[in-house]
C-alpha cells in the first residue's frame, strides 16, 4: 500500500519523481519504481435522454412556468409602456396653495 501522489481527471497525473532522483545518482540499478501507476475508467450512460412524459405533473408545470418566464426576459420591447396614457391630466380650477394658505418657506 503506497500513498497517493497525484490525481488527474483530465490529463496524465506527475509521478512521484524516482525516476529523476535515479536518473540524478547515475546509477543503474535496476530496482522496481516505488510509484505504481494507476488508471480506472468509468462508463457513463449513453441513453440519458429524457421525455416530456418522464416527469411527473408538478415538475412539467415547473419547467413550463420557469422556461416561459426566462424567455420573456429576452423579448425587446419597442417602447417603454406608458400607464397613464389615456388619462388626461386634472384641470385646476383654483389655486389650492393659495385657497389653504400653504406656502413653502
Amino acid at each position: 500500500m503506497g500513498r497517493v501522489m497525484d490525481i488527474s481527471f483530465f490529463s496524465h497525473a506527475d509521478d512521484c519523481g524516482m525516476e529523476v532522483a535515479l536518473s540524478l545518482l547515475d546509477e543503474d540499478i535496476e530496482k522496481p519504481g516505488c510509484c505504481d501507476d494507476e488508471s480506472f475508467v468509468l462508463t457513463g450512460q449513453d441513453d440519458l435522454k429524457l421525455t416530456w412524459s418522464d416527469f411527473d405533473l408538478e415538475q412539467q408545470h415547473f419547467l413550463f412556468a420557469f422556461s416561459t418566464s426566462y424567455l420573456d426576459l429576452f423579448v425587446p420591447l419597442e417602447e417603454l409602456p406608458v400607464p397613464h396614457l389615456e388619462y388626461p391630466p386634472p384641470i385646476l380650477v383654483r389655486d389650492i396653495h393659495v385657497l389653504d394658505q400653504v406656502f413653502l418657506i
